[in-house]
């Protein structure tokens, strides 16, 4: 095969591009050319060449050529053979270069390259690797073993196959034993390091050697090189996590070991040490060994929390800097999540998304049911932190997992040196204490209930520390415990914890520290969402405060402090629709939404906090409703239109949806906040909105269509006068939005589909002509999405309430099909609280059960399991339940009597007591 050769004039124009990339007057045109070589088809050919066959050229130039490779790697699976061979043979080439620069630069190379091409289809380059494992020169002994650590890290499935007949692994695993007992420090760490990550994978041919392997990791434990403890303790956190039995003949000694190490010196080693406690309290199963330790591993978790001198460096947190702007780096993405419909469950049930607030200040998801496919970026919360994962961050992360896993006990163990820390002169300890006391928050609160009397006032008392770290901790802290604060116990409570920390958190928000600014409000956030009506006495003077720091936020702060005005809103609802209070908050939302321009991506968070204030306003909203209006319709428009571009552009670069979604869930939120009042601006609206919702549901991006849906509902619930015309072409989309098994990103969008056609079937009224056509077609996607086993359950819960409110309105065309889907129907909803929407749903299946008896009979015990749930139904359901278990004992006694009795004693309990069954 002939092999490449570069083309000379296509050489020079690349390399002198990469010479004047290196001159920062033109580094950013020089880029944007080298992208556009990517188009080129041998490029990457071109790049390998420079690298490795150009020795004139300065290291720097080969070096910036290597990294150009790297980054267009991909391009290896659309290259001739020819391209590829020589690719292959360059970057091996150059991986034996003199420069120690394009050595390392070329060992990228092979890491990217081996990992896109795998292995097995370059097994020469494998081989070169390990054969370099036993080179003379201790440099290229290094490179090599630098490389196999990072492909090892990436991709070690990709390692553990067979190439040409034989596993290269049975050779190499024995060969990183014995190598990580080499006399240079770099080759022992790296073969501890390529070792461990073949734990995870289960890999046969490490667990073969797997006591050689242990023994290893307790030779080198008392290494004297920080890097090979820091190894040894990641590869005791895998290997509890995976083969835990391998460690517990040895615990007391590997136990031992990690508390030692969770106190290196080396805040690297101690970090990885401190993982290992988060992975020990992390599985249930391992409690029992734990629980013993707990005595121990507490108070050192507790001192591992105390700042080091380098955060306290980083982080430079005593100034007054609420004047200084904020550099845009420090602002994060968000992304905007869609308006979701679900429901609640009873406490046995889980009510779908929770955020937990972690230990560290950070939020994470609850993932028991991963029902929301989409991406909420939750940063919502004060990081109390820098940002990266440090020691102080694991350490209370593995503290709030142990409380949550024992509770009592571990407090007990912690009282007397948690106590300490909090009346401690020094300030670091008071800090690291009551870092320590919100972590325990989710898992201890029934142990330190008596004691939050005395605590709660400290961390009041705290706010007036000197130091705005213990400021910002403090707040976080009480966040953690607003819902005891909260709690409607009697005046005296209100008065002695309720009021102060309200009254505490408020003066945060207007601190003079940014870092205690950002706590403050979103610490406020937390109790808002606690305390809920209980604020409604309080508004005005919450409100005087969220308007003045409006005057006082810089850019990052004025993002959550529109999260706390909008938790605020939903938090109080229609008491906010007094005019005093309309008259403090408008204004300067007002303001605000001037200020910005339709692509500002400000907008969606104040948008986002519009939506909740329009709802709890209420009418009190109408005077302001008409310029918002016309704004949300024009960005929907706009970004419909820029769509549009894209779509027939896609050199473009997409659209960002965010200020669609937003624009159509403040119309939402108009819409239920003014019902009809809001006809005059749908009418006038040029295009006209409604004809633009039916272009949104067409809309590829599922949150765009999923917050179509809401707005479809909700315009259905609250002005459906104005719907109704357009209902055809609404349907027909919709209709098809109705899938047994969406895409996880679809999940949403489709559960907000299912939603609004039960809200369209009550307006449209009982057996209306123009819904029958509809009616077949709806329920014969609606009972596939009850029936389907692998439905998210919030999918189960909203297909099975529209069936029921269709039902309820068209019950002769539904009723025959009851067979089909009443237990599923019963098992999707007698889990969710009380609610009209439950209960027109409920109303419809004891409709359906009426025109057709028959149909229940083989759900019989489902359907009283779900009638005994109810705790406060309607008159007229409750009613309909008793006509209905009246109408079954009647027409059979006998077999009612003998069925009943076969029931679980707590059923037919409660149908004797309420219904006399």
């Amino acid at each position: 095969m002939a092999s490449w050769t570069p083309q000379q004039g296509g050489l020079q124009e690349i390399l002198q591009t990469i010479h004047k990339s290196t001159d920062t007057n033109t580094a950013g045109v020089q880029s944007l050319k080298l992208n556009s070589f990517t188009r080129v088809p041998d490029y990457i050919a071109y790049l390998a060449y420079i690298l490795a066959h150009m020795s004139q050229e300065e290291d720097r130039i080969r070096t910036i050529a290597g990294y150009l490779l790297k980054n267009n790697a991909r391009l290896i699976l659309r290259a001739t053979p020819e391209v590829l061979a020589f690719v292959k043979a360059s970057v091996l080439q150059a991986f034996l270069d003199a420069s120690p620069m394009v050595r390392a630069a070329s060992g990228q190379d092979i890491v990217a390259f081996m990992g896109i091409l795998e292995p097995r289809n370059w097994p020469e380059c494998l081989q070169l690797l390990v054969h370099t494992l036993d080179s003379t020169s201790l440099d290229q002994q290094e490179g090599a073993f630098n490389v196999l650590e990072k492909a090892c890290e990436d991709y070690p499935r990709k390692l553990d196959v067979e190439i040409n007949g034989t596993m290269p692994l049975d050779y190499m695993i024995p060969k990183f034993l014995t190598l990580s007992e080499h006399p240079s420090s770099k080759m022992r760490a790296h073969a501890i390091a390529c070792l461990s990550y073949f734990v995870p994978i289960n890999c046969q041919a490490l667990f073969a050697h797997i006591d050689a392997f242990i023994a290893c990791l307790f030779k080198r434990a008392s290494d004297d090189d920080p890097q090979v403890r820091r190894h040894v303790c990641q590869a005791l956190v895998l290997l509890l996590a995976s083969r835990p039995e391998k460690l517990m003949p040895e615990m007391t000694n590997v136990a031992e070991y990690m508390l030692y190490s969770t106190k290196d010196k080396n805040e690297n080693v101690a970090l990885e040490a401190c993982e290992f406690w988060l992975t020990f309290a992390e599985d249930p199963d391992l409690a029992p060994w734990l629980h013993p330790l707990l005595g121990r591993v507490a108070p050192v978790l507790l001192d591992c929390m105390i700042y080091g001198e380098d955060d306290l460096l980083w982080l430079d947190a005593d100034a007054d800097d609420s004047t200084v702007p904020d550099k845009e780096t420090d602002i994060k993405p968000r992304h905007y999540g869609s308006k979701a419909h679900g429901f609640e469950r009873d406490a046995n049930g889980d009510d779908g998304q929770k955020l937990k607030v972690g230990a560290y200040g950070e939020e994470f998801e609850d993932d028991d049911e991963d029902d929301e496919g989409f991406d909420e970026d939750d940063d919502d919360f004060a990081e109390e932190m820098s940002t990266e994962w440090n020691l102080r961050k694991c350490a209370a992360a593995a503290l709030d997992v142990l409380a949550v896993r024992f509770g009592a006990d571990l407090l007990n163990q912690l009282l007397e040196p948690l106590k300490g820390k909090l009346w401690s002169e020094d300030w670091l300890h008071r800090e690291s204490g009551i870092l320590a006391l919100g972590a325990m928050a989710e898992g201890c609160i029934d142990a330190i209930e008596p004691h939050l009397p005395t605590l709660i006032p400290y961390l009041i008392n705290t706010l007036n520390d000197p130091k705005p770290l213990v400021r910002s901790i403090t707040c976080w802290t009480l966040g953690r415990y607003a819902s005891w604060c909260t709690q409607p116990i009697s005046d005296d409570h209100k008065n002695q914890f309720f009021v102060p920390t309200l009254e505490g958190l408020l003066r945060m928000v207007l601190d003079t520290n940014k870092r205690v600014q950002e706590a403050g409000c979103s610490a406020f956030a937390t109790l808002e969402e606690d305390a809920g009506p209980e604020l409604a006495p309080y508004l005005e003077p919450v409100l005087r405060n969220l308007v003045f720091a409006f005057e006082k936020y810089q850019h990052k702060n004025m993002l959550i402090l529109y999260d706390a005005v909008g938790t605020l809103a939903d938090a109080v609802g229609s008491a906010l629709q007094n005019p005093t209070y309309v008259e403090i908050l408008m204004p300067p939302l007002l303001k605000r939404w001037s200020k910005l321009k339709d692509d500002d991506e400000d907008l969606v968070p104040l948008l986002e906090c519009l939506a909740s204030v329009t709802i709890a306003m209420g009418p009190s909203f109408l005077p302001y409703s008409g310029p918002i209006f016309e704004r949300c319709s024009s960005i929907v428009h706009s970004s419909l239109l820029q769509y549009q571009a894209y779509q027939q552009n896609p050199e473009m670069d997409e659209p960002d949806r965010s200020f669609l979604v937003v624009a159509l869930d403040l119309l939402s939120g108009l819409t239920q906040g003014l019902g009809m009042a809001l006809e005059p601006s749908i009418s006038r609206s040029q295009p006209n909105l409604l004809s633009l919702l039916t272009v949104c549901l067409k809309h590829p991006q599922a949150p765009v269509r999923q917050s179509t849906y809401a707005l479809v509902g909700d315009l259905a619930m609250n002005c459906f006068p104005i719907l109704r015309a357009h209902m055809p072409a609404i349907m027909q989309e919709l209709i098809v939005q109705l899938d047994p098994e969406p895409k996880v990103e679809f999940v949403s969008a489709c559960n907000n589909a299912a939603w609004s056609v039960g809200e369209v079937a009550l307006r449209y009224g009982r057996d209306e002509p123009e819904f029958q056509q509809w009616v077949h077609p709806l329920i014969s996607r609606l009972i596939p999405i009850l029936l389907h086993p692998k439905a998210p359950r919030s999918l189960h819960e909203n297909a099975a309430v529209s069936i029921g409110r269709i039902g309820l309105m068209h019950p002769q065309m539904v009723a025959p099909l009851l067979p089909e889907f009443a237990q599923a129907w019963c098992q999707a909803l007698y889990e969710i609280r009380d609610n009209e929407e439950k209960d027109s749903a409920f109303r419809g299946l004891c409709t359906l059960v009426q025109t057709n008896p028959a149909g229940i009979t083989k759900s019989l015990l489902w359907f009283c399991n779900a009638i005994v749930k109810w705790n406060n139904p309607s008159q007229e359901l409750n009613q309909m339940f008793q006509q209905l278990l009246n109408g079954f004992k009647q027409h059979d006694a006998a077999g009612w009597a003998a069925q009943v009795s076969s029931y679980p004693p707590v059923i037919q309990e409660k149908l004797r007591v309420r219904y006399g069954v």
